[in-house]
């Protein structure tokens, strides 16, 4: 329960559509962030009305202000008649008015998507106020580079390329088999999947074919949203199959191509060395994320661990906040969700014991997986210590029982979680990686089974401020094993949002052949490990 002063300004913020989210921020402290998707709802979830019915037991008193991300009814992002709130796009179209709610009077706000993206990375962001940066927001729609100076006012620089997170995703389509959706449609999901993919390709010259493709997809005159992959059936890269060597090559050209056209875009651009903030779904490329900071460009380079669109009731929410009170950064954990949730006793053939990590450690050192559920969940899709699937980093068949486990494609990388302190053994370069959103060389041959195809791996860095829990099991597992690295996948089904219940992680840990799990103070053993200890 969040308890409310009463001089404090409590704003809630509401973002519709997929990755629905709820964000509370009293005064200038992010309180929390409840997303649709979690607690086992369906991935791409919109608001509902049983994430309303949480938030509203998690305060106390009716807000004062409701803010509202702008969105669109998806018929044309640019339709009067299509726009919710603010809309979609626009930089000046803001909404401020007085509204009566649940009988109290509360200030209504709403701006648009694209300021929802900025503004929750500028918000997050570690530079003060009042410190010009750049910012790059590539998402399904927006591929466009803004300047917030030092007043906080957004100028767009310039579009680099629309749609380029969907131009991603459509690649994968047109290899995909089952793929039969209509003209500019995607599937969410399989932007990731193509990432996961471009690692397996090489660096060759291309066939004609495939250099076809590539230029009618960056193609910035085109219509994306005309574009269907039947245009492309007389290619052999057409249904070929996602998983075919020359398909993975042009994954990975397609990747660099991307790249290259958005760093040349920002080249001609920037006029001093300010840092860069990465917003929009085409932050969670952790290649892209890499390259952006490798290429020296800006002082600094921040991407929160919300960057997608669970952030947008975040980052409106600070919109709202800058808007009535002239402030635009704030305090904040990525562990913002919900607490998990101890609805049953039943728990079958696990048998409980109190938590002991050094037994834990243990466990995962002799071959066990077992889930971890721990405090509040992860804002953002990335499990990053709290909502996790854990198991040693090797033998490299770990991975498969992983994927198999997940019911994800084998191409499908597992991240590692590292010891901070131990990151310069393993990855390079070393510095730390705390949301998991960056590539790093893999430089240790004792971790097979997070290490990717290409020799990368998108690792997570802990601290003892960061996640103690974490971080103490991580030390004890070194001191057991020799090796400060762990497995770390997300705890969900598959297609859902992260576990939060003890029933869920029990139906999960039945149903996937977990040898166990950890929830919060308790270990949960399957009976057939548990007689084995015994014996």
């Amino acid at each position: 329960m969040v308890n409310v002063k009463n001089n404090e300004t409590v704003i809630l913020g509401l973002k519709d559509g997929h990755d629905g989210a709820a964000a509370l921020i009293i005064d200038d402290h992010l309180e929390f962030c409840v997303e649709a998707e979690k607690d086992n709802g369906f991935r791409f979830s919109g608001v509902t009305p049983d994430v309303l019915l949480k938030v509203s037991q998690m305060i106390k008193k009716p807000v004062d202000v409701v803010a509202q991300s702008g969105w669109s009814k998806g018929k044309g992002l640019n339709s009067e008649s299509d726009i919710i709130g603010a809309g979609y796009s626009g930089l000046k179209n803001i909404i401020h008015q007085e509204r009566s709610m649940f009988g109290h009077n509360i200030t209504y706000f709403s701006s648009s998507h694209e300021r929802s993206h900025l503004l929750c990375g500028y918000g997050l962001s570690p530079f003060p106020q009042g410190k010009p940066c750049y910012a790059l927001l590539w998402e399904g729609y927006f591929g466009a580079f803004y300047r917030i100076d030092e007043n906080v006012n957004i100028t767009k620089l310039g579009n680099a390329l629309k749609n380029p997170g969907d131009r991603f995703a459509f690649l994968y389509a047109l290899a995909d088999p089952t793929f039969n959706l209509g003209p500019g449609k995607i599937r969410l999901s399989d932007a990731g999947k193509l990432m996961a993919l471009a690692a397996y390709g090489e660096n060759g010259d291309l066939d004609q074919d495939a250099i076809h493709i590539i230029a009618t997809l960056l193609d910035n005159n085109i219509n994306f949203r005309k574009l269907h992959k039947l245009q492309f059936s007389n290619s052999a890269y057409y249904n070929m199959g996602i998983e075919h060597p020359r398909f993975a090559s042009l994954a990975h050209h397609f990747s660099n191509a991307i790249f290259n056209m958005f760093r040349d875009y920002a080249q001609k651009l920037i006029f001093d060395d300010a840092p860069l903030l990465i917003v929009g779904g085409c932050g969670l490329n952790c290649d892209w994320n890499s390259k952006w900071k490798e290429t020296k460009l800006f002082s600094d380079v921040f991407i929160p661990p919300c960057t997608n669109d669970s952030g947008s009731a975040i980052g409106t929410a600070i919109d709202a906040l800058l808007h009535t009170k002239g402030i635009a950064k704030i305090t904040w954990s990525p562990y913002a969700g919900e607490p998990s949730y101890s609805d049953t006793d039943n728990t079958g053939i696990f048998v409980s014991e109190p938590y002991d990590t050094r037994r834990v450690a243990r466990l995962l050192h002799t071959g066990c997986i077992l889930g971890w559920v721990q405090g509040r969940y992860e804002i953002g899709p990335r499990a990053l210590g709290n909502r996790s699937i854990l198991a040693a980093p090797y033998p490299r068949e770990n991975l498969v029982r992983l994927n198999k486990i997940k019911k994800r494609e084998g191409f499908r990388p597992i991240a590692p979680i590292c010891l901070e302190e131990c990151m310069a053994e393993y990855f390079y370069p070393p510095d730390p990686s705390p949301f998991m959103l960056e590539f790093r060389k893999v430089i240790s041959a004792s971790i097979p089974a997070v290490t990717h195809v290409d020799n990368s791996a998108r690792p997570q860095s802990v601290n003892k401020l960061q996640n103690i829990r974490m971080h103490q099991l991580l030390s004890t597992y070194h001191a057991v094993s020799g090796v400060g690295v762990l497995c770390n996948t997300s705890l969900n089904f598959n297609g859902c949002g992260f576990i939060n219940r003890l029933s869920d992680l029990y139906r999960f840990a039945s149903e996937n052949e977990l040898d166990g799990f950890v929830f919060e103070d308790t270990l949960f053993l399957h009976s057939d490990r548990h007689n084995e200890d015994v014996k």
